[in-house]
């Protein structure tokens, strides 16, 4: 490496570093953070009433922090709308030296919502959804594997998600704040049982296309953006959310919120534990996608940690006590590429999506 390629690489560092480090969030972003987790479409007020700041004051970070693409408010969508079936989780062995090649490439593919160098067992791991049934096998047993720099792939069916990353919070507000927060986001709340999906509506469509980008466009925005009656809009934002075919989230990396390492473990469970192992590790801290699979893993755990310490903890104590679990292999996130198919810039969120993830379209 010349000198002027150390130089650039310092400055890359340092700058990782501002992004990474405290430089980047300070306690009122994460507390701001932490309220967005409780309740994505909060109006600035009750963000601002809560955390004990003006409103002003409370939309000057809020917009900060979206500006300089360190948080985005989206709206994560049920599988239902995002494609036909449920998700593939896929494990990526590549030639040495082309792994980072190998995660671009796949992150460049449609169908891939989720994509991250890893170090362990595998060298790219990703998750796939195709938007129809019948691609299934040409992305799973053609496109991903003759991926160039790719030497192997396995890939396993998500049969059920016990917990998904929306539900996963920052645990620093105290127990009046997140009630506040609460009681308002309850009337976006998802009525019991699965989601309900009939034929979509071309005004629904076009709706769940503007809240997959933001998740807290208000009635009033969408009927604007839509050339739609504000009542009309309204009526079908509440339905939408209400039903559960779309999620509101914050989309921002674990990293900056102090959780230095992101891990997925795939665990090996006899049959009879698997759905108990899986509502355990739901609630554990640590959890933002636990899934249950069709194939060796049994259970996927994807979790984050502050520190090594934690992790350790995590697998030598946590994992010891449930009953069932024979094995498990951690792969520990290196660097995340993409997420619920928002790409990754160093760390930042892209300026923009690359595909449209609404089923239909394809």
């Amino acid at each position: 490496m010349n000198e002027m390629d150390k130089m650039d690489k310092m400055g890359e560092m340092g700058e990782m570093g501002e992004i990474y480090g405290r430089k980047a969030l300070d306690d009122d972003d994460l507390d701001l953070v932490a309220a967005l987790q409780h309740a994505p479409r909060a109006p600035l007020s009750l963000l601002a009433e809560v955390l004990g700041v003006s409103a002003s004051t409370a939309g000057r970070r809020l917009a900060r922090l979206e500006s300089d693409r360190l948080l985005r408010v989206i709206g994560q969508l049920d599988w239902s709308v995002s494609g036909e079936g449920h998700p593939w989780h896929v494990w990526v062995t590549a030639e040495p030296g082309r792994a980072t090649e190998v995660a671009r490439r796949l992150a460049d593919l449609p169908e891939t919502s989720h994509v991250a160098v890893t170090a362990g067992q595998a060298d790219v791991y990703c998750s796939v959804q195709p938007a129809r049934r019948d691609h299934t096998t040409e992305l799973l047993a053609r496109t991903i594997p003759a991926t160039p720099g790719v030497r192997s792939a396995r890939s396993e069916l998500v049969l059920s998600a016990t917990t998904k990353s929306d539900s996963w919070r920052l645990p620093r507000l105290v127990p009046d704040q997140v009630e506040q927060l609460t009681r308002h986001a309850a009337q976006d709340e998802p009525v019991s049982g699965p989601p309900r999906q009939a034929r979509l509506t071309d005004d629904e469509l076009r709706t769940l296309r503007l809240l997959t980008a933001d998740g807290r466009m208000t009635a009033a925005q969408i009927s604007r953006e839509l050339g739609i009656a504000q009542s009309t809009a309204y009526r079908t934002t509440q339905s939408l959310l209400q039903r559960g075919l779309v999620r509101p989230r914050v989309e921002i990396e674990p990293g900056l919120l102090g959780y230095a390492l992101e891990v997925a473990i795939t665990l090996t469970v006899s049959p009879s534990a698997m759905a108990e192992v899986a509502r355990s590790l739901a609630r554990h801290r640590s959890a933002r996608y636990v899934t249950t699979t069709a194939g060796t893993s049994c259970v996927v755990h994807h979790g984050v940690f502050r520190d090594e310490d934690g992790l350790a903890e995590f697998l030598t104590r946590d994992l010891a006590e449930l009953p069932g679990v024979t094995s498990f292999d951690v792969l520990v996130v290196l660097d995340a590429l993409r997420r619920h198919w928002l790409d990754r810039e160093d760390g930042r969120l892209a300026t923009s999506a690359k595909t449209d993830t609404v089923n239909g379209d394809a």
